[in-house]
């Protein structure tokens, strides 16, 4: 039995937002009350959550974890590390491993080794193509009982509209989402950061945002005509958003994710060739970053994700045009968040409901919440607490990363996963 005391409790999904104390019997939130309800229990182990946050298991809805097959860039042990110490207590994995995650052997070795890991709960998204390539459909039926939560070919566009619609099809009765990286290869042609006349000056080949906006059309009028699910991966335009937007006022069901990189950089971040800012979709420019921070205060987008994207230096200490694509993000994601929490660009509840109550509406997920009865899964979060991201503190095996070295504010303190602690004072169990 655990007793968490004196904390600020932020529950959007309870609509809680107070102090109060937290009782943790078997794995689940056994009751929340006043401040001092709980002296007289027994409890094994009390937290005194005084100056923190006490709010449900964090959700990242788009991680790579890159087992099976590149191990030397992360593991399912490494990654979920990083996840709990990120304030992560579940993870949706994405299935573009080595071999892909587009059968129920792989999806049962993914939660095998998660078991083991015994950090994060990893939730396996499984491939909408057979090995991602677009040709034919996953068995979906066959994923979904093996333990996939949503499905995606992520890393790739399904080009193949008839495909796209047979899978949405297909959701229909499962009840499961396509999880969809939005790009028109047509037209991205193979380019490295954003179509801009920083790219002209650059002398790099620029990825236009038409690129991403065409497709998120195509998938929006698909989910019309179909009624499945689709959420949309990692946005980077304003334009993006208001076709979002525009949909959900239409009643499709459409939800979509930002990563804190979209929100936090623009594209001048790569004007020194720095191969660690990366990433597709590629960093805009300042003025999409201000909208995207207006589609998360009015409530168009549903999640922050991290797309946490490890990558040995090798593959980064390159032409730039050669490098790799992606970013680290699962310890920089809390921080980078509440920064827009400080500056007054969201509110520290709709903070909260972007990494706990959003997440789990988008893949109809049962966490996210701290109602009685519910699942244990609580993040207890110092947003106070001042801390630099250095290498040293990078518990991932790679250290692709343009925050290295950035001052942050806001830490996971302590991290408790189906009732068990795994992160105190941030530390690992």
């Amino acid at each position: 039995m655990i007793v968490i005391k004196n904390g600020l409790v932020i529950c959007p999904e309870s609509d809680l937002e107070t102090e109060r104390d937290l009782l943790i019997e078997d794995g689940k939130i056994k009751a929340i009350d006043k401040p001092g309800s709980f002296k007289s229990v027994a409890a094994l182990k009390v937290i005194d959550a005084a100056g923190c946050w006490v709010i449900p298991g964090m959700i990242d809805l788009h991680v790579h974890l890159r087992e099976p097959g590149f191990e030397w860039k992360e593991t399912i042990r490494s990654g979920s590390e990083a996840a709990v110490l990120g304030g992560f207590t579940s993870v949706c994995c994405m299935p573009n491993t080595n071999p892909t995650n587009d059968c129920a052997q792989i999806t049962g070795f993914i939660l095998d080794r998660a078991r083991a890991a015994g950090r994060a709960r990893v939730l396996p998204i499984g491939a909408i193509t057979a090995a991602l390539k677009g040709g034919e459909m996953a068995p979906l039926s066959d994923l979904q009982r093996a333990g996939c939560v949503a499905f995606s070919d992520d890393g790739e566009p399904v080009a193949n509209s008839g495909i796209m619609r047979r899978a949405l099809e297909w959701c229909l009765s499962s009840g499961l989402t396509l999880s969809c990286h939005e790009e028109d290869k047509h037209l991205s042609c193979g380019g490295c950061m954003n179509e801009s006349p920083l790219s002209y000056r650059m002398g790099l080949k620029g990825m236009p945002k038409v690129a991403e906006e065409v497709m998120i059309a195509r998938d929006i009028e698909l989910a019309r005509t179909t009624g499945g699910r689709v959420h949309i991966c990692h946005i980077s335009s304003g334009r993006s958003a208001e076709l979002i937007r525009r949909a959900k006022n239409d009643g499709i069901k459409i939800t979509c994710e930002v990563t804190p990189h979209h929100i936090t950089l623009d594209e001048e971040s790569v004007a020194s060739y720095d191969t660690n800012a990366k990433m597709s979709p590629p960093l805009r420019e300042a003025y999409e970053v201000t909208a995207l921070r207006a589609a998360l205060k009015d409530g168009t987008i549903d999640a922050i994700a991290s797309d946490h994207a490890p990558h040995e230096l090798d593959s980064k200490r390159v032409e730039f045009s050669r490098a790799t694509f992606g970013i680290l993000g699962l310890q920089t994601s809390l921080p980078l968040m509440l920064e827009l929490v400080t500056k007054g660009e969201i509110s520290r509840r709709r903070a909260v409901e972007l990494v706990t109550a959003g997440p789990a509406r988008s893949f109809a997920l049962p966490y996210g919440t701290l109602k009685v009865g519910s699942r244990a899964d609580v993040s207890i979060i110092d947003p106070q607490w001042s801390w630099s991201f250095e290498r040293s503190g990078v518990r991932s095996l790679s250290f692709n990363s343009p925050f290295l070295g950035r001052k942050m504010q806001g830490v996971a303190r302590t991290v408790i996963v189906d009732g068990l602690v795994v992160v105190e004072n941030q530390e690992l169990l």
